[in-house]
């Protein structure tokens, strides 16, 4: 079990990869040319040196948690990159992303980003609805996170943000938030006026017929949640096929077993 901190990328054996290369990326994700890469997992590799990752010039998903990544500068030729995850690592200047106009969603939770203004080389990013700066499920932050006003500084600057540190910030969930917020003040003020309730308009539904429906998006936020489950459930299936065939393996052989044994007179 490893224990992170709350703005350090956890300990990671030395004896794992330290840079990124042609032989690496190769090897993990089974393609000859770097340019064909479009979705790259390496987490938890103890890398510190991002090397020739500016060569997978196609990639679109990008996951690099739990590094000891300090150097986003290689990270710059990837203008096609909608998702981003560098959590717990020790990056403190953003500025080099500001090349990635696809940028959708960025996750830096668990980083030693120092304040708001780190933020600003991002404004020209017009596509970014979702940034993370902290994360309490694993108690991941940014010392930027204990300014009490980051939140409204960070809406200031990115006023078409959809999703800030996991939480709506428009959209339904949002309308929602609001719609509750205004009846919780409107109780708190009191509902009587000169002793009387006033007359309430007729009620109507809060949401359209259909609005709970499930439907796909575009966005790639929403198609990354639906990758990642589609993995698990893959992976669960996997295991199921696997399990079924030790237990038939097994069943057969105290099968063989119980048999009576036969001599031969």
């Amino acid at each position: 079990f490893i224990k992170y901190n709350h703005t350090h990328s956890p300990h990671i054996p030395e004896t794992e990869c330290a840079k990124i290369t042609n032989v690496l990326l190769k090897s993990r994700t089974g393609e000859f040319d770097l340019e064909s890469i479009m979705f790259l997992k390496l987490r938890n590799l103890g890398i510190y040196d991002l090397g020739c990752i500016g060569d997978c010039i196609n990639l679109e998903r990008l996951d690099l948690s739990g590094n000891n990544i300090t150097n986003l500068g290689p990270l710059s030729p990837l203008r096609r990159l909608l998702v981003l995850n560098l959590s717990a690592n020790r990056i403190s200047n953003l500025e080099p992303l500001s090349s990635c106009e696809g940028l959708q969603s960025l996750n830096v939770a668990g980083n030693v980003i120092p304040s708001v203004d780190n933020l600003h080389a991002l404004k020209s990013l017009k596509k970014l609805e979702s940034i993370r700066l902290k994360d309490n499920t694993y108690n991941y932050t940014n010392p930027v996170c204990k300014n009490s006003s980051y939140r409204t500084l960070i809406l200031d600057i990115f006023p078409n943000m959809k999703v800030l540190d996991g939480e709506r910030v428009v959209g339904r969930g949002s309308d929602l938030y609001q719609l509750c917020k205004d009846i919780d003040d409107t109780i708190k003020a009191g509902m009587y006026k000169n002793g009387q309730l006033p007359e309430l308009p007729e009620t109507k539904p809060w949401v359209d017929d259909g609005f709970w429906e499930i439907k796909r998006s575009n966005n790639a936020i929403v198609d990354e949640a639906y990758k990642q489950f589609s993995d698990v459930l893959h992976e669960c299936r996997l295991l199921n096929s696997r399990a079924a065939h030790v237990i038939s393996q097994n069943e057969r052989t105290i099968s063989l077993k119980n048999q009576p044994k036969q001599y031969a007179v």
